[in-house]
């Protein structure tokens, strides 16, 4: 075991990111600190997947007959947030295996060069009735390697 720490964690540019999407803050988003509080971010990661997963056509949340389950998640935070800005959420694939996907998000205040906050959402594809591990579906591995 090495004494030497882990490098700190650095803010990215949107260059890092294959797609995009606004997300709009609201009011209930600040905490009592005045700022957005660290659960909601985690909601925007999910929000960025997903909607982009339904959006092209690799996930249909009522029929699909594979679904993705979260996890893991994690996020490293750089910068404060707050109602009413609006965040940019940037969007890339990491790893994709057999029935696993790593989404790595950032998340930029509108306009802003660089990430506010970063982090990672893991999935794992099960069939919708049994809950098992299902391999990812042809349609999903095409999105997934557009995003990468």
């Amino acid at each position: 075991m090495s004494d030497t720490p882990a490098p700190r964690p650095q803010p990215e540019t949107r260059s890092a990111y294959k797609a995009f999407r606004r997300i709009g803050t609201r009011w209930m988003d600040n905490d009592a600190y005045g700022h957005v509080n660290n659960v909601v971010y985690y909601s925007w990661f999910d929000t960025v997947v997903n909607a982009h997963l339904i959006e092209q056509g690799a996930l249909d949340i009522q029929l699909s007959p594979v679904i993705g389950l979260v996890i893991e998640t994690h996020c490293n935070y750089f910068s404060s947030i707050e109602f009413p800005q609006d965040v940019e959420a940037g969007l890339r694939v990491a790893q994709a295996g057999r029935s696993s996907v790593r989404y790595e998000v950032g998340l930029f205040a509108a306009g802003e060069p660089l990430t506010a906050a970063k982090g990672h959402f893991v999935h794992v594809y099960v069939d919708r009735v049994t809950r098992r591990p299902a391999p990812l579906p042809a349609r999903l591995r095409e999105v997934l390697e557009a995003l990468r």
